[in-house]
């Protein structure tokens, strides 16, 4: 599969951005979801998942309550909103796939897009 992330950018702190990711080779719905980021300095970190059907998410500590996974099987496409963006949201966010189940460890997910950056200005 290929995954293509986009929607990212420049927001001031308190604002929202929406990413999507678009899956293509095989239907999205083959695969568990999920978003990870990568701020400047540091290592990839895990967000947030969504399981094959989309009833179940799961979110890191950091993000629960603030952003929002889901996913459309009928459009092949993966989304992530973000809402009251902070400074340390900073980082480039990557969408990927999983033929099992979903979870937090990056080494679980085969298939990755290439990222797009948000930055979060203070």
């Amino acid at each position: 599969a290929q995954l293509v992330e986009s929607g990212g950018g420049f927001v001031q702190a308190g604002g929202s951005v929406s990413l999507s990711c678009a899956v293509s080779g095989r239907t999205v719905s083959n695969y568990a979801m999920a978003w990870f980021r990568q701020a400047p300095g540091k290592e990839r970190e895990f967000v947030t998942w969504i399981n094959r059907s989309g009833v179940t998410t799961y979110y890191s500590d950091s993000t629960k309550g603030r952003f929002i996974i889901s996913r459309d099987n009928a459009k092949n496409t993966l989304n992530l909103q973000m809402n009251s963006l902070r400074p340390e949201d900073t980082a480039v966010y990557y969408c990927a796939a999983s033929n099992s189940y979903p979870t937090s460890r990056e080494r679980d997910y085969r298939y990755w897009g290439q990222g797009t950056q948000v930055t979060v200005s203070s």
